[in-house]
């Protein structure tokens, strides 16, 4: 199991190359992690899991499945979540009541344990935050409780790239109860800077401190920038993931933007982009979902995308807005209207520029949306930014699927997943964007400017990327998305085998004794 000293230090990325590693040595590997938090998720047969886990099993050669991820956590507000138990939504709860009752989840995530050790030879667990935060180790299901209930061994991971990585070690140990620092067996150190041993000296002072073992010093990884990330911490510097990190597993903050001259233009002259590429911007809403939608479009060469912070107009010289899906629908409306985001909106749309909505972004362009149960977060109901002549009403039971149809526009073949609560119906739903296996997907504007969709992941489709792209002034490209996402899993198991020992990594584990009824 990979534990952090913190949130954002890697875990997610090294299971992801861990994982590539052992496929590559004829292990059969399986990812896991037992609780996870985060609004980018993946559907999969039965249900959703975390966004990290689905990569962390392509990484191992397996399609996604629930018992990855048995327990994951959507925040809808900053207090509230909902609760996904083996790939289904079960309610919604306050933090503080979850953080009273989680230790009743442990039982659906050794059931998934198990199952998945029977299936594999092997397991690489990832922990969540750190367990440092002894204030949470009661009722604990995602580090050390899950850890001790199935006795299995530890591998803790410091990000020497935040600072104070010789401190969040040690200090680790010296905060953890005897029997939870007993199944450590050594450390990482992640995201270095330069030689590598230049840190020799820090390595030493680690082990003589903590009578750990290092593993290894993992250089920072560029190719992690190229892979789906999981939470909008990574959006931080407004391009996308390129910290080195890759996928994180923590909570799901606004984050901050790019520095203010790659937003020059927002004030200037209107008009749409004179440049040679594409010039596609997104907000980014504070409870931003499946944004990873935007990754074909980032590694584009034709393509400038950018993600837009709060406080942030949207410029003006932008040739396409894009609204990305939400947690909380009326809740981001709201958030985005609080920006003022909805007049850029509106008047890039009067310009004649294209707007999109995929899932919650769709509902918002629509003429209104009501939760009278709140489905969807708090219950309420809200004017939508009127760009489609649509309407939902936050009823029903949660859609999660894969689906596969065709582009009605192009006749285009495309696959993805939906992931929502909601029933969109209006005048602009007779012209859809999709048809998916007979069932109607979406809405377009008369002028076919604005469009709206459910689907999720559809520009991973090449052609229908392009020529989606094509239809709004740009150029394609030859970018194979997938094979790129493979390469760069591959780049960063290279990276990750080259810095560490992974045959002493690999002699710690051991097969966890005593499943299901483990000592707690």
């Amino acid at each position: 199991m990979l534990q952090g000293t913190g949130s954002d230090v890697g875990k997610s990325l090294i299971v992801t190359a861990l994982c590539r590693i052992a496929r590559g040595r004829g292990i059969r590997v399986a990812p896991f992690k037992p609780q996870n938090m985060s609004n980018n998720a993946a559907a999969c047969a039965g249900g959703e899991i975390g966004r990290a886990q689905a990569v962390q099993a392509q990484a191992a050669g397996l399609a996604p499945e629930v018992d990855f991820n048995p327990v994951l956590l959507k925040p809808e507000t900053d207090r509230r979540a909902q609760v996904v138990v083996h790939g289904t939504a079960v309610n919604s709860m306050d933090a503080a009541d979850y953080m009273a009752r989680r230790g009743a989840r442990m039982q659906a995530v050794v059931e998934s344990f198990e199952r998945l050790v029977n299936a594999y030879e092997l397991i690489v667990v990832e922990g969540a935050g750190s367990p440092a935060e002894i204030n949470l180790r009661a009722g604990d299901i995602a580090n050390m409780g899950f850890a001790r209930q199935v006795h299995i061994p530890v591998c803790l991971i410091g990000d020497i790239d935040k600072g104070g990585v010789i401190a969040s070690l040690v200090g680790t140990q010296a905060v953890l109860a005897p029997e939870d620092a007993a199944l450590i067996r050594g450390f990482l150190v992640n995201k270095f800077r330069g030689d590598p041993r230049l840190f020799d000296a820090g390595v030493a002072a680690i082990e003589s401190r903590t009578g750990w073992p290092c593993f290894g010093v993992i250089p920072w990884l560029a190719g992690a920038a190229s892979l789906p990330a999981e939470d909008a911490v990574v959006l931080a510097d407004g391009s996308g993931p390129s910290d080195g990190s890759g996928p994180s597993g923590g909570s799901v903050p606004a984050g901050v933007g790019d520095s203010e001259n790659d937003y020059s233009n927002a004030a200037g002259a209107g008009g749409r982009s004179t440049g040679a590429r594409l010039k596609i911007v997104a907000p980014m809403l504070s409870r931003l979902a499946n944004f990873d939608d935007a990754d074909p479009l980032r590694l584009e060469p034709g393509v400038d995308f950018r993600w837009v912070p709060p406080g942030q107009p949207l410029p003006r010289d932008a040739d396409i807005v894009i609204l990305f899906g939400t947690k909380s629908t009326l809740g981001d409306l709201a958030f985005l209207r609080d920006q003022g985001w909805d007049h850029d909106i509106l008047a890039h749309a009067r310009g004649g520029g294209r707007v999109l909505g995929l899932c919650g972004g769709y509902q918002m362009l629509g003429a209104g949306i009501v939760d009278p149960d709140g489905a969807d977060g708090p219950p309420g109901e809200a004017p939508g930014l009127g760009l489609l002549d649509v309407r939902t009403e936050m009823t029903g039971p949660k859609t999660v699927c894969p689906v596969q149809g065709r582009c009605l526009a192009t006749e285009l073949p495309v696959t993805g997943y939906e992931i929502h609560v909601g029933l969109t119906t209006g005048d602009d739903c007779a012209r859809p964007l999709f048809d998916l296996d007979g069932r109607a997907d979406g809405a377009r504007s008369i002028d076919g400017l604005i469009e709206g969709s459910y689907v999720h992941g559809v520009f991973g489709n090449d052609e229908f990327r392009r020529a989606w792209l094509r239809r709004a002034g740009g150029g394609g490209s030859n970018l194979d998305y997938t094979a790129a996402v493979e390469q760069a899993i591959d780049s960063v198991a290279d990276g990750v085998g080259r810095a560490v020992d992974i045959e002493a990594l690999l002699d710690c584990a051991a097969p966890p004794s005593g499943l299901p009824n483990a000592a707690p």
